[in-house]
């Protein structure tokens, strides 16, 4: 028996995940005097709070609730897919579990070097190929190869989430607001950080920009495109039509952010991310 267990950047709820017979372990979300879990706060006063000033951090799942998990499961093969490692601290919270655990010859886990909608179809292959008998390597054989083939962009609104988290000096990020310009954040392939891949004065022109640069690689019905929004909704809904004109045989999926990646990206924050099915 295989068992997939995961963190809350699949987007997985834990109850959506009981559904599909997935363990999703939420991360820890703080702003001002409300601690909790991501995926499980009121979003509403989530955004209210950073309205008022009120700063959000967020924190990897406790190591007790993933030790928790892999006991429960003793009996099975565990694959833990977590996040990037370098973006959280869950990867190496799921390592140091493991190493804590009687059964650690029979966990697994697997650095994603993702997250959001590229995290979450790795995940459902996985249960996917679970539910039709696959064993343990020939589903990390298929994750090892399929978390190499996407890409991610992030467009962020708010400057100020830029420079706290370090990825932009304060003057940076004081002209950037002022000018209201877009910067474009690319992962990079091993997953450990964001990158600058450029700097628009609209939305539309940064999106642009990344299709043109997507353009070459042809994507089309053998990828996925997922845009994840932090209370955009418009601005995701046009910019899926942008990828769905430039790319016809494109699906285009639709994805809300939690409370743990709008701590990073900030509100009104746009996630742009393929994979390859």
């Amino acid at each position: 028996m295989v068992k997939i267990v995961s963190d809350s950047s699949s987007l997985y709820t834990i109850e959506e995940g009981q559904k599909v017979g997935l363990t999703a372990i939420p991360l820890c979300i703080n702003i001002g005097d409300l601690q909790g879990r991501d995926l499980q706060i009121d979003m509403t006063e989530f955004y209210g709070r950073i309205q008022k000033g009120q700063i959000p951090t967020s924190s990897q799942p406790p190591i007790g609730e993933v030790l928790e998990v892999y006991e429960v499961f003793a009996d099975a093969d565990i694959i833990n897919i977590t996040m990037a490692d370098g973006l959280s601290g869950t990867y190496q919270t799921a390592c140091a579990a493991k190493e804590m655990t009687a059964n650690k010859d029979h966990i697994t886990v697997f650095n994603s070097m993702t997250l959001c909608g590229p995290q979450r179809y790795l995940v459902d292959h996985a249960l996917e190929m679970e539910r039709v008998g696959s064993g343990v390597k020939e589903i990390m054989d298929w994750l090892e190869t399929a978390s190499k083939k996407s890409e991610s962009f992030l467009i962020p609104q708010d400057f100020s989430f830029l420079r706290r988290g370090g990825r932009l000096t304060p003057v940076a990020a004081t002209v950037g607001s002022l000018l209201k310009l877009k910067p474009i954040l690319q992962l990079t392939k091993d997953g450990m950080r964001l990158d600058k891949f450029g700097i628009k004065r609209t939305m539309t022109s940064a999106v642009n920009s990344i299709i043109k640069y997507l353009g070459g690689g042809q994507l089309g019905e053998q990828h996925i495109m997922y845009i994840s929004h932090a209370d955009a909704y418009h601005d995701a809904i046009h910019i899926k039509e942008l990828f769905e004109t430039a790319f016809p045989k494109l699906e285009v999926r639709l994805l809300e952010l939690g409370a743990a990646f709008v701590t990073q990206g900030g509100p009104q924050c746009i996630a742009i991310q393929y994979i390859e099915r």
